[in-house]
């Protein structure tokens, strides 16, 4: 892959087009993902290191926002961190089309292709199947039916705390804050207890779960486990009840 001259004009529409509103990246997390991918794959190296001050300092971040970006690229597969240290971070990038979250369909079929034949064919794509948009594309928020969907994939469990929640009492949470543009999307819509809705709040779901554990409302495998839900969640693995057969 590295010895292959990449079509930039194909990669920013695939970055553009897809990705960023696909994986709902705010401005800051656009800002960092494409200069990384500029300063490592563009170039020819699959790897780069960096200095999150150094980085922050160029494209005029703070430096706790260009954290949290890094750390939100790693969480929805766009790039892995393989070390952190005082120096830097060490990580690995990968090209929209090769991050599992932002694929469309199967058979291979590129980023952008996917999205003009979701588009151009209406109803099925080329090999007859529904297109992948129709799933992604679902406001999960806009009827009781498909609220209760992403309920049901909880099995009646906070997605945060664990804690089993009756159905009155259930709240749907964005995972990304809809103050960071979070979509209402099953990638970013989780059930949760009431309690741990309002305490997030805007926080990084990240944070926030290590906020309970340290509060010990987790154990540490629990926080493994949920820390390994929410980059499933952000790579579409963890489809709603009744969707899991979609592709």
């Amino acid at each position: 892959m590295l010895n292959k001259k990449l079509n930039a004009k194909l990669l920013w529409m695939q970055f553009e087009d897809v990705l960023a509103p696909r994986l709902g990246l705010t401005v800051k997390e656009r800002a960092v993902y494409s200069y990384l991918l500029r300063h490592s794959l563009v170039v020819g190296k699959l790897r780069l290191q960096f200095a999150v001050m150094a980085l922050a300092r160029t494209l005029g971040l703070a430096i706790g926002a260009a954290r949290q970006a890094v750390r939100r690229l790693d969480e929805l597969g766009t790039l892995r961190v393989l070390k952190r240290c005082k120096t830097g971070h060490l990580v690995e990038m990968r090209l929209p089309e090769k991050i599992r979250a932002a694929r469309p369909g199967k058979n291979g079929a590129s980023l952008v292709v996917g999205v003009v034949g979701a588009v151009g064919m209406g109803a099925t794509g080329a090999a007859g199947e529904p297109p992948a948009s129709a799933l992604e594309a679902t406001d999960f928020l806009k009827t009781w039916a498909l609220r209760k969907t992403i309920h049901d994939r909880e099995r009646g469990a906070c997605f945060y705390c664990l804690r089993r929640t009756p159905a009155h009492v259930q709240c749907l949470d964005h995972v990304v804050p809809r103050a960071r543009f979070g979509r209402n999307s099953y990638r970013n819509l989780v059930s949760s207890c009431i309690e741990c809705n309002s305490r997030k709040g805007e926080h990084p779901a990240t944070n926030f779960l290590r906020t309970l554990y340290r509060q010990g409302r987790l154990t540490p495998a629990e926080l493994d486990t949920r820390l390994r839900a929410l980059k499933d969640l952000a790579a579409g693995k963890l489809r709603p009840v009744g969707f899991e057969g979609s592709k």
